[in-house]
């Protein structure tokens, strides 16, 4: 019987060595890659916060995402410069023959922008499609205008200048806010909507999300469109937006999530939660992707790249929140776990 115990113990001495090993090797086989990135600054504080988690899954892969903006990511993907991009707008329809190893999209979480503002004295200031479209193409130039006083009963507002800022940069964040103003203000949006538009002369620029965040703080009446993330980490005000229901919402992760239950995935795993329909929605809820190759030469890189998107649609959505973003709904993650068979080796 004490022989019998013996092996016992030991058996389950090693049963629970076997366990404890499998649970520290959660991401499987251990792979020695490197995979560099680029793009979307909108989805770079996220991307940080799954990279370096993932790190502890993984320690042999490394990788790296320098931002840049969405279009120097799809540019950057398409000259075979980088093995992975970010962005928050999609490829031409004409450019995508271009990619001539395939074009993937992953949706990876979504996000607000937000209309955070440098106005003294006003910690509540709600705004809609139409008067931002009219601040952003100079036909409203002072806070007290009409058309914002008539969306603020209440608020005292000064007669300081608007100064807009907007992106230098080719931007998935631009596209998504100027797509948000095509559909939402109609034919009072008389700009061009894409990674950049025709913005008057006379307004203020700044390269990536941070680089508008900064000209805001430092200039008094300024308002520009800065992902939810960066607005938190400036400290910014920013205003409700009234979203297609006429509701006022103002932007967070809950009514972000809210607008993606509205938005419908493609097979090919894009989706658009803009002006999305309920009364819960941010108007400028925003999705993001990455997005890959179909096919590598290098068998490291398909396998870190599997490991990689397998983190993101597993312990990486419960990232999400803590960085401000808002994760991926259920179905939306299924489908992009089904997807992994199309990332092969040429």
């Amino acid at each position: 019987m004490r022989r019998a115990l013996v092996l016992v113990l030991g058996a389950a001495l090693l049963l629970g060595a076997c366990s404890s090993k499998k649970n520290n090797n959660s991401g499987g086989e251990k792979i020695t890659a490197t995979l560099a990135g680029s793009g979307s600054t909108f989805q770079k504080s996220y991307d940080e916060a799954v990279i370096q988690a993932f790190k502890s899954v993984q320690p042999n892969i490394t990788i790296t995402y320098s931002g840049g903006g969405s279009g120097k990511g799809k540019t950057d993907l398409l000259g075979g410069v980088d093995q992975w991009a970010g962005t928050d707008s999609l490829v031409k329809p004409e450019d995508v023959s271009k990619y001539t190893n395939g074009l993937l999209y992953w949706p990876t979480v979504a996000a607000p922008i937000t209309l955070s503002y440098n106005l003294s004295g006003v910690t509540q200031l709600t705004l809609d499609a139409k008067t931002v479209a009219k601040i952003y193409q100079r036909q409203i130039k002072t806070w007290n205008d009409a058309a914002i006083v008539a969306l603020n009963p209440g608020v005292t507002l000064p007669s300081t200048k608007i100064t807009p800022v907007h992106r230098s940069d080719a931007s998935g964040t631009t596209t998504n806010f100027t797509k948000w103003l095509a559909s939402a203000a109609g034919s009072d949006f008389k700009l061009t909507a894409g990674d950049t538009s025709n913005w008057p002369a006379d307004e203020l620029a700044g390269a990536g999300n941070a680089g508008v965040a900064s000209a805001v703080k430092a200039t008094n009446g300024a308002v520009g469109y800065v992902d939810f993330s960066d607005a938190k980490a400036s400290g910014f005000t920013f205003a409700s937006i009234v979203n297609a229901a006429g509701k006022a919402v103002a932007p967070s992760v809950d009514a972000a999530a809210a607008a993606l239950t509205q938005a419908t995935l493609n097979a090919d795993l894009t989706y658009n939660p803009l002006n999305a329909a309920g009364d819960a929605t941010y108007p400028i809820a925003t999705p993001t992707w990455i997005i890959t190759a179909k096919t590598y030469t290098d068998a490291n890189v398909v396998k870190a790249l599997k490991a990689f998107l397998t983190y993101i649609y597993g312990a990486g959505q419960d990232l999400a929140s803590t960085v401000d973003y808002a994760k991926l709904p259920a179905d939306f993650v299924t489908k992009a776990k089904a997807q992994l068979d199309q990332l092969t080796t040429a």
